[in-house]
């Protein structure tokens, strides 16, 4: 499933917007993003992104690719 397509469903799922799911996300790692601890630094630095932060989509593309190569 697409992070679009995700995204879209966890909206519906809970009669949300998709916005709201979408802002929730971010602000997930927005927070995220804030540990400074080396782990955490070096686990950001892989997303890959275009801007300085991911995405929402970007974040559950690259957690999606993640965990499937750990299956």
């Amino acid at each position: 499933m697409k992070a679009k397509n995700a995204i879209s469903k966890v909206a519906m799922d809970n009669g949300i917007s998709v916005e709201e799911v979408r802002a929730e996300i971010q602000k997930n790692i927005d927070e995220g993003m804030k540990n400074t601890s080396p782990q955490a630094v070096k686990f950001w630095e892989k997303i890959p992104r275009k801007g300085e932060k991911p995405t929402p989509e970007e974040f559950i593309d690259y957690m999606r690719e993640y965990l499937l190569s750990e299956l």
